[in-house]
C-alpha cells in the first residue's frame, strides 16, 4: 500500500472518529436546518407571499425549495467547524508534526478536506431522511443524482474554511469570525428565498447574491435534486474551490503564508 494511500485513509479515519465521539456536533448539525425546515418556513412563505415556486421546470412547495440550501447549511457549518478542529491541533501542536510528514503539503491538507466533506455528505442525507419523514419529498432519483452536487459544494466549502483557519492566530478568535462569514453567505443566498425576490426587493442586495459563492453552491444542488443540469453553479462553485484551496496551501505554507510565524 502506497504511503498516499495510508496517509489519506489515516486522516479520513480520524476525522471520521472525531466526528464520532462528538455527537453533540451530529445532533446540532440537525436541529439548525430542522428548526428552519419546521418552524421558521411558514412565516417566511406567508411572508415572500409564495406558496408554490415554479422555477425549476417543477411546481415544488415552499418547504422543498429550501431543503437544499438547508442542505448547503449543513456543509457550511460542518466545513468550518472542521476548519475549527485544524486551529485547535495548531495550538495543541499535532498540526505541526501533520505539515511536516514527508507528503506534499497539498495533499494532507485535500485528504484532511475530503474527510470533513465526507462527513458533511453524510449529515445532508440523515437531514434529507428526516424531511422525507415529515413528508417533504424530492424525486426519488433526485437523492442520488444530488451526491455529487454536495460533494463538490461540501469541497468548495471545506476549502473556504481552510483558507480561514490558516491566518487565525488563535482558538477564540476563530468563533467571531465563524460568525462574521456564516450568516452573511447563508442570508444572503439563495438558500431561503429566490434570487428574483430578491431583485425586487433590492437590486444591491441581488447583485451580492449572485456573486456569493454559496448562491452558486446551493443552486447546484437544487438543480440536481430535480435532475437537471446547471452548468454555470458547477463552473462558478469549482472555481471558488480552486480559489479557496489555493489561499488555504498559501496560507499553510510556512515559506510564503502566516503559519510559520505561528508555530
Amino acid at each position: 500500500m502506497s504511503a498516499y494511500l495510508i496517509a489519506f485513509r489515516a486522516i479520513v479515519s480520524r476525522e471520521a472518529l472525531r466526528f464520532v465521539h462528538q455527537r453533540e456536533r451530529f445532533l446540532a448539525a440537525l436541529v439548525r436546518p430542522l428548526v428552519w425546515l419546521l418552524v421558521f418556513a411558514a412565516g417566511f412563505r406567508a411572508a415572500l407571499g409564495l406558496s408554490i415556486i415554479p422555477p425549476y421546470q417543477t411546481y415544488i412547495t415552499y418547504e422543498t425549495y429550501i431543503v437544499p440550501g438547508l442542505c448547503g447549511m449543513i456543509l457550511l457549518f460542518n466545513g468550518m467547524q472542521s476548519s475549527l478542529s485544524l486551529v485547535y491541533d495548531r495550538e495543541m501542536g499535532s498540526m505541526r508534526l501533520l505539515l511536516t510528514a514527508p507528503l506534499p503539503r497539498w495533499f494532507l491538507l485535500f485528504s484532511k478536506l475530503c474527510g470533513a466533506t465526507f462527513i458533511g455528505v453524510l449529515q445532508c442525507y440523515a437531514f434529507l431522511a428526516i424531511a422525507w419523514m415529515f413528508d417533504i419529498t424530492h424525486p426519488p432519483f433526485g437523492y442520488l443524482s444530488v451526491l455529487p452536487a454536495l460533494l463538490i459544494a461540501g469541497l468548495m466549502l471545506g476549502a473556504l474554511g481552510l483558507a480561514i483557519s490558516s491566518f487565525i492566530k488563535q482558538l477564540e478568535n476563530f468563533a467571531g469570525v465563524m460568525n462574521f462569514v456564516i450568516f452573511p453567505m447563508f442570508f444572503l443566498s439563495s438558500a431561503l428565498y429566490p434570487l428574483w425576490k430578491m431583485a425586487e426587493s433590492s437590486p444591491l442586495l441581488y447583485d451580492i447574491c449572485a456573486v456569493n459563492p454559496f448562491t452558486h453552491a446551493v443552486e447546484l444542488i437544487r438543480f440536481a435534486m430535480h435532475m437537471q443540469w446547471n452548468g454555470m453553479a458547477l463552473l462558478w462553485t469549482g472555481l471558488a474551490m480552486v480559489v479557496f484551496m489555493t489561499l488555504a496551501l498559501w496560507g499553510y505554507d510556512p515559506a510564503r503564508g502566516l503559519t510559520s510565524k505561528r508555530q
